[in-house]
């Protein structure tokens, strides 16, 4: 039975947009521990488990140092949970996975597919993770849900690098398919829709509920080998909503995980 390191990426230096998701992890767990909810996920397995722990929060001032810090918690036989944080921590957290699962797939939950070359002139921006795991072989698949904000360049990405992309103007649960390989879950907490998560950085309206999001986790049918809730910004939350959300898809990760 493999343990499982909750880690906290404190780094948004990467975000085009806003600075803010730096300061999200102590407040995920914040959100977590205050007692206004229990520590069971909806599948009734506790969270509360000492297969379960957590490592603290790491504040980021190089960006590769997110691949030695994940590494590390790799090596010791773990599986990873990661609270962000821009998303171009996603890509220094799979390149530290790729050593130990070179067949991995992904599944990404966001409004944007975050497949740009680079942006802004920046190849590791948190709009180009996606397309830096991809040209680096680090996923045999990737799929994409929630996604609404596709352009010419991205569609164009998707295409080169095979990208799955299920958008939101055409979304059916029921069409994710079922992965084969140890599977890692990114989850960008504006893939939801505002109503549900007005603490992100990029307000995009037309997304997720939080209900169909847990679905999607609860009906994954292959072992999830690590997983990361990103893009929270404190700076925008309203009465802890967004806290209060991302603290309950660390339940349902880490439900799914043990």
């Amino acid at each position: 039975m493999s343990k499982i390191i909750v880690q906290g990426i404190q780094f948004d230096e990467k975000s085009s947009y806003q600075k803010g998701p730096k300061l999200a992890p102590p407040l995920i767990r914040e959100a977590l521990n205050c007692g206004s909810a229990n520590m069971y996920a909806e599948n009734l397995i506790s969270i509360e488990n000492s297969r379960i722990e957590d490592k603290g929060d790491f504040e980021i001032t190089e960006y590769f140092d997110i691949e030695r810090v994940t590494e590390k918690h790799i090596d010791s036989g773990a599986k990873i949970l990661t609270l962000g944080g821009d998303h171009s921590i996603t890509f220094p957290i799979i390149k530290a996975h790729s050593k130990k699962y070179p067949k991995l797939d992904i599944l990404h939950i966001d409004a944007h597919s975050d497949l740009y070359d680079n942006y802004e002139g920046d190849k590791y921006s948190h709009a180009c993770p996606f397309a830096r795991i991809m040209e680096n072989g680090f996923a045999i698949k990737l799929v994409q849900v929630g996604i609404r904000t596709l352009n010419t360049h991205q569609a164009e990405q998707a295409d080169k690098f095979n990208v799955e992309i299920h958008q939101m103007k055409d979304l059916d649960l029921n069409r994710i398919p079922k992965f084969e390989n140890p599977l890692y879950i990114s989850l960008d907490m504006d893939g939801f829709d505002p109503a549900f998560a007005p603490g992100v950085s990029h307000h995009e309206p037309g997304g997720l509920t939080s209900r169909e999001v847990i679905h999607i986790i609860q009906n994954i049918n292959t072992e999830i080998i690590g997983a990361d809730i990103v893009e929270y910004n404190p700076n925008r939350d309203f009465q802890n909503m967004t806290a209060f959300l991302a603290a309950k898809m660390m339940k349902e990760l880490l439900g799914k995980m043990l």
